[in-house]
């Protein structure tokens, strides 16, 4: 069974994974797409509780039909590692085929991931196109300029600025928006992210 293993921090999850997870799904001929949030940053990134965003990429990702969303790497040694989360998996499945998701930005920086060459070996990585990313790998892009990173300093600002709302919902999923008001993530007393 072919199946495409898109992990990260979704810290939170936007309109691009929505968008990455929507393309794989209608152009990869892949039976499931499993999404795999972290439980912490390998490099040691701040992150809103594991849990909220397990939640969160269930609201955003787990309506798509094909789209599973695993906490599987919260059973695995810390820190989180791709290469161990494909091995996982394939002990418990040795009849998936697995290929690894990726935006093109993620080029940049195979040299900060863990025996990335061997995690290409386990999942062949099938690299999606990104606005404003330049690398001689990259196809041409497909998914729109948008960053987590962005969206967290909007959404700390959303309280004392009203203007960053509607940039807010063009690019985060409603029900994703919902659940961060509700549990006043990603506040300004939150601190860097």
């Amino acid at each position: 069974m072919e199946v495409a293993f898109y992990g990260g921090s979704f810290n939170p999850p936007h309109v691009a994974h929505v968008l990455a997870v929507s393309y794989v799904l209608s152009t990869g001929g892949f039976a499931r797409v499993l999404v795999v949030p972290v439980p912490a940053h390998a490099l040691d990134k701040q992150l809103v509780p594991f849990e909220d965003r397990l939640r969160m990429c269930e609201l955003a990702l787990g309506w798509l039909p094909g789209v599973e969303v695993s906490p599987i790497e919260q059973s695995l040694p810390l820190p989180s590692r791709t290469l161990n989360t494909l091995k996982a998996l394939k002990a418990q499945h040795p009849d998936w085929s697995l290929r690894l998701v990726i935006g093109a930005d993620v080029l940049l920086e195979t040299q900060k991931w863990h025996a990335f060459e061997q995690v290409a070996e386990l999942a062949p990585p099938l690299v999606l196109g990104r606005v404003g990313v330049v690398h001689p790998a990259a196809p041409p892009p497909i998914l729109p300029d948008v960053s987590s990173t962005r969206v967290r300093e909007l959404l700390a600002r959303r309280k004392t600025d009203s203007g960053v709302l509607s940039e807010l919902e063009r690019l985060v999923p409603r029900p994703v928006l919902e659940y961060v008001e509700r549990h006043e993530l990603y506040t300004l007393a939150d601190g860097p992210r």
